[in-house]
């Protein structure tokens, strides 16, 4: 394996499969690249640790920031959702650009977080961008506490001293709920995930607290916990409906991964959507939009979020004096289509396909 000051665009591209001209043009972010080839490339970069070289003028010097992408065990940072990282590293490779910083993007999969601690020491750089899915509190403070300039994003902690940039969970679950209640529904369900990561912690306390704001009743039963990949999300529906699961009218489900597989095992199950059961997501990856029927999500700017977290940790290195910590929670648009819609008439005997098993 080559050091990673000696990779050039060829490795990235024979890692990703795809030509140079095509890494070379998702690097400096022209041309017209699928989301999904992008996101390959991206990919590349970050799992060889590859740092791009950039020309320096004397009289302009370039400092560097460093982006962590962090997957600790790997339920929720994994490939499924490697289009929205790739979207985070956009928005902050842009912003980074206009800034004259360099952004190194450097990748820990399956390591603990002393590993990540340890690549830190006396490293040349201005400061870290991390990513904080999979991150507990304790992680955060370690990584905040060597010293350099910090941001991390995709977490978000209300009483721990760091700098974050996070959607607004509570505001796009609202947004959810609401139009379920718009569409008539009254027996809301929830599947959320026993995966620890802090936005599944967020959006399940956002469920109870909109439910009361909206007052709609929980029903303990419509509350669903599976595992957050699409397998194993799917894998624990199964379990769940051979088990007899009373199904809700329609179910929030906390990414769109968990209602990928949520989805296949209701169909699998004699379920129809949206006629027997209405779903909404949230992430609105790419397939969201292709499969049948749409899955309606929650939409977050994820180039936002790189964006906002290169601005302040510009304005972090450029401070004088230590700062106090920001927070910042970016909106939510809820995208529509045909999974969450309500049949204009539910005949009582078409609740019963909800617990029947699949003919032979």
């Amino acid at each position: 394996m080559k050091n990673r000051k000696n990779l050039t665009i060829r490795d990235i591209a024979e890692a990703a499969g795809v030509s140079p001209a095509t890494v070379s043009l998702v690097l400096n972010g022209k041309g017209e690249i699928s989301g999904v080839t992008r996101a390959r490339v991206l990919e590349a970069v970050a799992s060889l640790n590859y740092v791009p070289r950039t020309a320096k003028s004397s009289n302009e010097p370039t400092d560097t920031l460093r982006f962590l992408k962090i997957a600790k065990h790997g339920h929720t940072v994994n490939r499924d959702h490697s289009v929205f990282i790739s979207d985070y590293i956009d928005g902050m490779s842009a912003e980074a650009t206009r800034r004259n910083y360099t952004l190194e993007v450097v990748s820990f999969e399956g390591q603990p977080i002393s590993s990540v601690a340890e690549s830190l020491a006396g490293a040349p750089i201005s400061g870290v961008i991390a990513l904080g899915t999979e991150l507990t509190e304790a992680d955060i403070r370690l990584i905040q506490g060597l010293g350099y300039p910090t941001v991390f994003i995709d977490t978000f902690y209300e009483v721990v001293d760091a700098n974050f940039v996070d959607m607004n969970n509570a505001d796009a679950v609202f947004k959810v709920l609401s139009r379920f209640q718009q569409q008539g529904f009254s027996r809301i369900g929830f599947v959320g995930s026993h995966v620890e990561t802090t936005n599944f912690k967020l959006r399940r306390d956002a469920f109870f607290q909109n439910m009361a704001r909206l007052g709609l009743a929980v029903n303990q039963a419509d509350i669903l916990s599976v595992e957050s990949t699409y397998d194993g999300a799917y894998a624990d529906t199964q379990a769940l409906l051979a088990a007899g699961l009373d199904l809700a009218e329609c179910y929030f489900c906390t990414n769109d991964i968990i209602a990928y597989g949520f989805i296949r095992a209701l169909r699998e199950h004699g379920v129809a959507i949206p006629d027997d059961v209405s779903i909404i997501g949230f992430d609105n990856l790419p397939q969201s939009a292709t499969m049948e029927p749409g899955l309606t999500s929650i939409e977050v700017s994820k180039r936002k979020i790189g964006y906002l977290a290169v601005t302040v940790l510009d304005d972090l290195i450029a401070a004088a004096e230590p700062q106090p910590p920001v927070k910042i929670l970016v909106g939510a648009d809820l995208v529509l289509r045909g999974s969450h819609e309500k049949a204009v008439a539910r005949p009582v005997a078409a609740r019963s396909v909800r617990t029947r098993q699949p003919a032979e």
